[in-house]
């Protein structure tokens, strides 16, 4: 007779306290292990949402622009002084049509020639703003004679100030009609009048926009208010009180007083005084008025993508750093791809094992670590003082970035060559191929998605890299577009750091846009590598 088995312990669990301790302990770390990974994944993708909306925010601004509508009779002794046929004086007349432009703004705005401030009427269009006018019509003579309906950008601050990007400001709208009473003034300054609500007291939204603009400035006078309807724009120069006895007065900038009597006009605070800003008040009157004609409008920025390098922000464009950036790639990947791709074969296929090739990879490998700046210094002294080829052309700064970018192809496209399995080689070499057949029919084309993911991967890289190119000159301000690899060129990594430097605010939002077209270029790069890795890769 047997005794009864003694009960055996559950399938799948420890006997053991030690071990089921072990266990546990060993799962805990796992779950830890993992949520650091996904807490490292969290923190990165935060850094570049935080990066993506920060260069994003500022670069909206300089996508669209306002444009100011002229209606200008193109009087051919001022803009054709040799005849409607030479084109080419037409278009550099700058002088011609900007005189048109400062009459046409003078004849609106006559109360600036009365209180002699012309010098900040014209300042509304830049002089080269009106260089697009120029250039259509010396496309379009026709129109020479006649009255053209033509448009320039409206000068930078301005642009800004409209975008609510130079103060924040506060509105409000009366509710119920104004009443204007006209006081005398002296004759330099603008028609003064009182502006009442009912009762003939203060209107109690002119007090509201007074409270809220002193409690966001933290002082009474740190701010600009303005009134505007159909046109007139005043300026709060009195607040008064909340009595008949004290109204507030107003002084005219522009526009007819008769347009604010009986009308509810809006109010807007601008909170910045006028001496930290670099419009005036008159100025942003002006612009309102303008605006209130239908003469402003915002529209797509377009010059930023077709225009030249320039000193007035508003009219700058990335074109001559797109096309010197897409010269200088040019050359650079015709000197790095086919020169590192074949010392690579070289190395990888052919060279013996010895200590040459040995000291070769270890150097090879040194200088894809050598900083950028070090090229660059290389190629000032070979290829400037040396060679004597010409400073801030493609030419050079291709080169340089060849040798920059010439270690990552060898490196990249030994490993590609690498990871083709030796069995390919054995069978091609089995079958009678030789050696350099065996590596041109069967191992190169194996190994070229891996190659050419590694190339466009170092041409992203040089894309990028600024301080070789400041060093050989590329930093030079080129306001026409280059027409082969030895002209004057800049590049985009170049134009951004210039760009970043301008004293003027407008510089920042063209700065931020920038960035993006040169991302948008690297982006561009690095999915075309991803595609064509997935699309020729082989599984072994």
């Amino acid at each position: 007779m047997t005794s009864p088995a003694a009960p055996s312990a559950a399938p799948g669990r420890l006997r053991d306290e030690a071990a089921r301790r072990r266990l546990s302990r060993r799962r805990a770390a796992e779950r830890r292990f993992k949520a650091y990974g996904i807490a490292a994944i969290g923190v990165a993708i935060g850094f570049l949402i935080l990066f993506i909306f920060s260069i994003g925010s500022q670069a909206v601004a300089a996508f669209s622009q306002h444009k100011v509508r002229f209606d200008l009779v193109l009087a051919p002794e001022i803009v054709s002084p040799n005849g409607p046929g030479d084109r080419h004086a037409i278009a550099e007349n700058v002088s011609g049509f900007y005189r048109l432009v400062r009459e046409d703004l003078a004849a609106r705005f006559p109360e600036a020639a009365e209180a002699g401030n012309l010098r900040e009427l014209n300042d509304l269009v830049t002089r080269l703003a009106v260089l697009p006018m120029a250039r259509e019509v010396a496309e379009n003579p026709a129109q020479i004679g006649q009255t053209a309906r033509l448009t320039a950008a409206l000068s930078d601050d301005l642009d800004l100030f409209l975008k609510g990007a130079i103060a924040p400001e506060v509105r409000a709208r009366l509710a119920e009609p104004a009443q204007v009473e006209r006081l005398p003034a002296a004759p330099t300054t603008g028609a003064l009048f009182t502006l009442t609500g009912p009762g003939a007291a203060r209107p109690p939204e002119l007090t509201r926009v007074l409270e809220a603009a002193a409690a966001r400035t933290g002082e009474a006078g740190g701010f600009s208010v303005f009134i505007q309807s159909g046109g007139a724009i005043a300026r709060l120069i009195e607040p008064g009180g909340e009595t008949p006895a004290e109204p507030a007065i107003f002084e005219r900038l522009t526009g007819d007083l008769g347009a604010l009597a009986g009308a509810r006009p809006h109010l807007r605070a601008v909170l910045l005084p006028e001496t930290a800003r670099n419009v005036t008040d008159r100025q942003i009157a002006w612009a309102l008025a303008l605006q209130d004609d239908g003469r402003i409008t915002r529209r797509l920025n377009w010059g930023l993508l077709s225009n030249a390098d320039s000193t007035y922000p508003e009219i700058a464009g990335v074109l001559a750093a797109l096309v010197g950036s897409l010269l200088t790639m040019a050359i650079t990947a015709s000197l790095a791809i086919p020169v590192g791709i074949c010392a690579a074969i070289y190395l990888e296929e052919f060279a013996p094992k010895n200590r040459m090739t040995d000291v070769i990879e270890v150097n090879i490998n040194n200088l894809a670590a050598v900083p950028s700046i070090v090229f660059g210094l290389l190629g000032a002294a070979l290829f400037l003082n040396v060679l004597a080829l010409p400073r801030s052309a493609p030419l050079v700064g291709g080169m340089v970035l060849g040798l920059l970018t010439l270690p990552t192809v060898i490196i990249a496209s030994r490993a590609a060559l690498r990871s083709v399995p030796p069995s390919i080689r054995s069978a091609a070499l089995g079958i009678g191929a030789s050696k350099t057949q065996t590596v041109m029919h069967h191992v190169l084309p194996l190994a070229a998605p891996g190659i050419m993911t590694g190339a466009i991967i170092g041409m992203a890289r040089a894309l990028g890299e600024t301080a070789p190119l400041l060093l050989i000159g590329m930093v030079a301000f080129v306001a026409e577009v280059p027409s082969g690899p030895t002209d004057e060129a800049t590049a985009l990594p170049v134009l951004i750091f210039k760009w970043s430097t301008g004293a003027e605010r407008a510089w920042e939002p063209n700065t931020a846009a920038a960035i993006v077209v040169l991302l948008t270029f690297m982006v561009v790069m690095n999915a075309v590598a991803v595609f064509l890795r997935r699309r020729f890769e082989r599984r072994w």
